[in-house]
């Protein structure tokens, strides 16, 4: 019932615009079979279908009024009028072509001037939707936009384009809709209030920063079921030893303003790495619940031991300058480019592997990901892939599968089709919404999981 009620809907306010686009046309077909009304009633006809568009381009849907949020809203109701759109141009351009032969050789007037009626009406609906659309929605993003805007101009294409902007847009609010209600429906189960608050441990070349987070929108869907987040706030780029040290203050820190005891903490790619020194070599064992490593890797990776080997000196020092440079305007005091790609080859993990021994009395788990194809990551995994792949094998565009498992617990994660996930989506990096894997709802299930161990 639902659906028929939506799409019987659409189908009448898709029939009010194509009857207001073609009001000429619809008058002189009726003058031609004879129905000629005063013309009070045309106007006012007319106005009553003005009225009525004007309406559906204010409110296009008011089923969508029970959508949370406003963003949602907007999107939904853009998605809707571009659907009205959709389906009463194809009706309008059907009856042009149709009529073109018979009024179009009897009055060229009242098919030009039908034709520019078809043109002002379906524009007003277009913009009102794709502005709504291009405003709200995050998924479409920038590659996108682009190409609609670029498309738009060519014929057939532009409704092509157009159709999939609508498919990925719909899907966003739908899916972001449904997150939100289930989110305010177990919102009392605190399914993320754990034990000990939760250490988010970023990785290589990255920071935390205050506006553009780190992971996405992982960390307020978690505090959203009751998690108490903290973060590393450690530089981006030094040794594996020097950032142990910054987050074994950052620790204590936490331990001594908080009074928590300890931390739970999850840690990304060499943050993982990080975090183990912090752990095993530093003390922090006392303070550290469980150590959660996420595509981390613990045994390195072969195709940095070969670039490191193979680059001449002065390349890799410039290059090391470039990015030191880079990292210091980024917020990093001391950074150090080779000293922690240097801690991320196969050959010095192995050595760190030796010497750096798990704490007993902290849980250990670990989660790994598979990139299935090249053009499933996003620049630059989409390009490293293949290069991984022919050193390490499958890989999620930057580590190697076989690196990830550490602990007692490790989970392995790809989709079923053939995109997979990769290293960014891991922490969802580019905020994208993807088939087979919701991300957020994934580390909500992981927390939780660390709430039934009670840590």
């Amino acid at each position: 019932m639902k659906y028929i009620m939506k799409y019987t809907r659409r189908t009448f306010c898709a029939f009010f615009v194509f009857l207001l686009a073609n009001m000429p046309m619809l008058n002189y077909a009726l003058k031609s079979g004879g129905m000629i009304f005063p013309k009070f009633w045309n106007i006012l006809f007319t106005l009553l279908l003005l009225f009525v568009v004007a309406v559906i381009n204010i409110v296009p849907a008011f089923s969508h009024r029970r959508i949370p949020g406003k963003r949602l809203k907007t999107c939904a109701d853009g998605c809707e009028l571009l659907i009205y759109f959709l389906i009463s141009v194809t009706a309008s351009v059907i009856c042009l072509l149709v009529t073109l032969p018979f009024v179009f050789a009897e009055n060229k007037m009242i098919w030009l001037g039908n034709l520019v009626c078809v043109i002002l009406v379906e524009a007003a609906v277009f913009w009102s939707g794709i502005i709504r659309v291009y405003l709200t929605s995050a998924q479409i993003g920038i590659k996108w936009r682009t190409i609609g805007l670029v498309c738009g101009w060519i014929p057939v294409i532009h409704l092509i384009v157009l159709m999939k902007i609508i498919r990925m847009a719909s899907s966003e609010w739908e899916f972001e809709s449904g997150k939100i209600m289930q989110a305010q429906e177990r919102k009392d189960e605190l399914l993320c209030r754990t034990r000990y608050p939760i250490l988010m441990v970023h990785g290589v070349f990255f920071r935390d920063f205050k506006y553009f987070n780190y992971w996405g929108r992982i960390p307020k869907e978690l505090e959203n079921h009751g998690a108490v987040i903290y973060y590393g706030n450690h530089q981006s780029a030094a040794s594996v030893a020097d950032s142990g040290r910054e987050l074994a203050c950052r620790i204590e820190e936490i331990v001594a303003e908080t009074g928590c005891g300890k931390v739970n903490i999850i840690a990304h790619s060499k943050g993982g790495l990080d975090s183990r020194y912090a752990v095993s070599c530093l003390g922090m064992d006392k303070y550290v619940a469980s150590l959660t490593t996420i595509n981390t890797p613990h045994r390195g990776c072969i195709f940095a031991d070969y670039l490191l080997d193979k680059i001449p000196g002065a390349a890799k020092d410039k290059v090391a300058e470039s990015y030191n440079s880079a990292l210091k305007v980024l917020g990093d005091e001391t950074p150090d480019f080779m000293a922690a790609v240097t801690d991320l080859t196969a050959s010095a993990c192995k050595e760190f592997n030796r010497k750096v021994l798990d704490r007993p009395g902290v849980y250990y788990q670990s989660v790994g990901s598979k990139l299935n194809v090249a053009s499933g990551g996003r620049f630059p995994l989409n390009f490293s892939h293949q290069l991984v792949k022919y050193f390490d094998g499958p890989n999620d565009g930057l580590v190697a599968e076989s690196s990830f498992p550490w602990g007692e617990d490790y989970t392995f994660l790809t989709t079923s089709g053939k995109r997979g996930i990769s290293h960014g989506d891991m922490i969802d990096l580019n905020r994208e919404n993807i088939k087979d894997f919701d991300v957020r709802e994934y580390y909500v299930r992981l927390v939780n999981g660390l709430k039934k161990k009670e840590l």
